[in-house]
């Protein structure tokens, strides 16, 4: 089971479960970071999630990112009504297993990318109406602040994105695919424009990774959970915004369930640009770092370039 033994898997899930009953798994075929599974535990249907070895090349924020999420999911069931599962137990002692390990509550349903046949506007309006519900949550601090503590707290989003920005490009120097040049003419891209950002926007909860495989949802077309919250991030919800213009959730439908306006000032577009830059500038890492694959990365790198040669020349 994708290098886990059952009865290894079997030891997670009683070492907090005791009583669990009886137990089957099911790989989830669909993780990319995590290492999950469906499991039945007597009557329960549960799913356990394993991080990946503390040796994997990670982009700044993912090392250890699981760790924030039983806060995360916690704060969310509490104070907004966004199906998020139920935490049982998460495990970063490593005595069982070298990796932190979470066992939830399975939520009901199935991921969008299975339901063909569901009402796709109706599932983006609540997904909308859901996430200006966690986008209302904030913090007195800006950026990755959860207990994985990849970056240290700022109190302005300015100065939280100037750190996360350059964090990011010294990831893709570090995996061989900027040299010095590139790496300065992308430091000096955003000290250009870092006024830009530098505005009274809230620190607001922002999930980072809404996309169909991330939204489950019913027969009926009820969205029945919103799920993978490691990458959380406190800060300015246009960025949250390109990574949904980027997995195509950013449709009529979504932003008439948002119920907010979107800023589509010229300094807004530009700020568009830096967030998706952001977004697109992590596969670099993943591809190269993680999955050794040069020439995805190169990809990535050339879409990136494309924009800075058509942000700059406009």
């Amino acid at each position: 089971m994708q290098g886990f033994s059952r009865s290894a898997l079997a030891g997670l899930i009683l070492a907090h479960l005791p009583d669990a009953g009886e137990l089957s798994f099911e790989r989830i075929a669909t993780g990319k970071f995590n290492t999950s599974f469906y499991v039945r535990a007597g009557n329960a249907d549960l799913v356990l999630r394993i991080a990946p070895p503390q040796d994997a090349v990670f982009v700044f924020y993912e090392r250890d990112m699981m760790r924030q999420e039983p806060g995360i999911h916690a704060l969310v069931r509490a104070r907004t009504e966004v199906p998020v599962a139920r935490i049982l137990a998460f495990d970063d002692s490593h005595s069982l297993i070298d990796r932190d390990y979470m066992i939830m509550a399975r939520l009901p349903g199935r991921p969008l990318t299975e339901m063909n046949y569901v009402d796709n506007a109706a599932v983006l309006r609540q997904v909308g109406q859901q996430l200006a519900q966690v986008h209302a949550l904030t913090a007195d601090r800006y950026g990755y602040l959860g207990a994985h503590r990849p970056m240290q707290p700022q109190q302005t989003w300015a100065a939280a994105f100037e750190i996360m920005w350059h964090r990011m490009i010294d990831d893709i120097a570090a995996v061989g695919h900027y040299d010095a040049e590139e790496s300065h003419l992308m430091r000096q891209l955003l000290t250009h424009s870092l006024q830009l950002f530098d505005r009274p926007v809230p620190a607001s909860l922002l999930h980072m990774d809404i996309w169909h495989q991330n939204i489950l949802v019913d027969g009926n077309g009820h969205v029945t959970g919103l799920v993978d919250w490691d990458r959380a991030l406190w800060g300015d919800p246009e960025i949250e915004y390109a990574v949904l213009d980027y997995c195509g959730i950013s449709e009529p439908a979504f932003w008439e369930g948002y119920g907010r306006p979107r800023d589509e000032s010229r300094e807004a577009e530009i700020r568009r640009v830096f967030y998706l830059l952001y977004e697109l500038q992590k596969y670099i890492v993943i591809e190269q770092g993680r999955a050794g694959r040069a020439a995805g990365a190169r990809r990535y790198k050339q879409q990136v370039m494309q924009i800075v040669r058509s942000f700059t020349i406009g």
